[in-house]
């Protein structure tokens, strides 16, 4: 999975842990802005050969950044070089937006800069400024409306999970409970369950497959 797809898929994360900072003194778009910078910091340096799944990786780095914003008197502070890189990466991407009628992508940002995707998209989210959860809307008449998940629908998602966990193998159910409720490598999953790492490896492929095709149904 590219960088910049890995850290749009667990945006969640970011979320996660700047809740966990809320009350502290500091607006919680602050919290969030140093979420993002630590979960792309995190998928740049994301290894998946190392066995760790990358929620496993990615908590740690994403809190190291939101207690540096702490440290450093509440404001994400971005280096003038990665300004620099900001405005040429909002510069191009007006320019290619221009000539094709449509947004660039990300990659197309990178390649007209001669950057990676990981690179371009943190000079992207550099440039944005921090949206105020508590602002007045154009007219004047009250906050911003920022779409939240429904708990309903975070319960009917786990719900649907549980159903389909249960539909394993009682060694397929200890295999995911190792690597996703424990957070095991898949080297230490193979020692809890007699197996080879590479055995790990090949089941997991097919149970987390077979889990996927039973969530889309």
């Amino acid at each position: 999975m590219q960088t910049a797809a890995r850290a749009e898929e667990h945006l969640g994360l970011a979320h996660l842990c700047a809740n966990r900072f809320r009350g502290r003194g500091i607006e919680y778009e602050e919290l969030y802005s140093a979420g993002c910078l630590g979960l792309v910091k995190a998928a740049n340096a994301f290894d998946p050969s190392r066995g760790v799944c990358f929620s496993t990786y990615a908590v740690p780095v994403i809190m190291g950044e939101i207690r540096r914003l702490f440290r450093d008197g509440g404001s994400v502070h971005v280096s003038r070089a990665l300004k620099q890189r900001a405005q040429e990466a909002w510069r191009v991407s007006g320019e290619i937006a221009q000539e094709k009628g449509a947004a660039a992508t990300v990659a197309e940002v990178a390649a007209a800069l001669g950057l990676t995707e990981s690179e371009a998209a943190e000079a992207l989210c550099a440039a944005q400024p921090a949206v105020s959860l508590t602002a007045l809307t154009e007219d004047g008449t009250g906050a911003w409306d920022i779409p939240v998940p429904s708990p309903e629908t975070a319960l009917q998602e786990r719900l649907a999970l549980q159903q389909v966990l249960a539909l394993l193998e009682p060694s397929d159910r200890e295999l995911i409970r190792l690597r996703y409720r424990l957070g095991l490598t898949q080297q230490q999953t193979a020692v809890r369950m007699q197996m080879t790492q590479v055995q790990v490896s090949r089941r997991e492929k097919k149970i987390l497959t077979f889990l996927r095709a039973e969530l889309m149904r």
